[in-house]
């Protein structure tokens, strides 16, 4: 089941394979600001429709983390990341973390909010 999603000007658009199980929310100084619902995806899981030069980028602290961003009406788009789960960057294991709230045709009510402490943990 691919998903299309699409920034507020539609200049930046995007499609992952399927729909998450869950959605994260981080407390962490950048992601509370920005108010993004993060879901998870491979590369490969991962297309971007529209041209590149249509994303810009951020990256703050360690540089770890790019965190995309339409380059016209501002909205996050999707951040390039390595895998976090063991609490240390995994950059053999990358990740594509897209805003879910800009999936078109989604109802995102309809998927559980996993809320991480991003504040406290970086």
């Amino acid at each position: 089941m691919t998903i299309k999603a699409s920034c507020h000007c539609r200049a930046t658009t995007f499609e992952v394979s399927q729909a998450p199980l869950t959605v994260t929310q981080c407390t962490c100084s950048f992601c509370s600001k920005r108010g993004s619902l993060w879901a998870y995806y491979t590369p490969s899981q991962f297309k971007l429709t529209s041209p590149l030069k249509n994303v810009s980028f951020y990256q703050w602290g360690s540089k770890t983390v790019k965190h995309g961003f339409c380059a016209t009406c501002g909205c996050g788009t999707f951040t390039e990341t390595p895998d976090w789960s063991t609490g240390k960057p995994d950059f053999d294991n990358p990740k594509i973390s897209v805003n879910s709230r800009l999936f078109d045709d989604f109802d995102l009510d309809q998927v559980e909010v996993v809320l991480i402490d991003g504040k406290n943990l970086w």
